[in-house]
């Protein structure tokens, strides 16, 4: 496919806790994606340092490595055209109380009153963001 791409996901330890990870994998292949690449692993501190590089200096970075480490996450490489754009939107809004009925976030999370976003999965923004993140979780 010419005009393929690559996205990375991570299905977070919430998402993976709750057995979620199925759902996920069914609706980005019920889309007609394909699963390029798939691992279940721990996240270390200097791996999750990488990833959330940008993040490093912000008052939220030390809660969210905690909540990375905190149990195993399902890292997998999505591919197809306009890959990126179209999961984002099956992800839904970030805040999963605001997210759309019918996204992931929107059917599967819900604020659980701990001051942590716990919103199931993480999808790159950008065709340079998949390109880095891929490079880190799978290198």
């Amino acid at each position: 496919m010419s005009n393929s791409e690559q996205v990375l996901v991570l299905v977070k330890p919430d998402g993976v806790e709750r057995g979620l990870v199925g759902q996920v994998l069914a609706r980005a292949e019920a889309r007609g994606y394909r699963i390029a690449r798939l691992e279940l692993r721990r996240a270390t501190p200097e791996l999750l340092a990488e990833h959330y590089a940008e993040h490093a200096a912000k008052p939220f970075y030390p809660a969210l490595v905690e909540y990375m480490m905190s149990g195993p996450i399902v890292a997998l490489v999505l591919e197809g055209a306009q890959v990126i754009t179209a999961f984002r939107t099956m992800a839904g809004a970030t805040d999963p109380v605001k997210a759309a009925p019918g996204t992931i976030r929107g059917d599967f999370g819900r604020d659980w009153g701990t001051g942590e976003i716990l919103n199931i999965v993480h999808a790159s923004d950008s065709p340079a963001s998949a390109a880095r993140e891929i490079a880190i979780w799978f290198p």
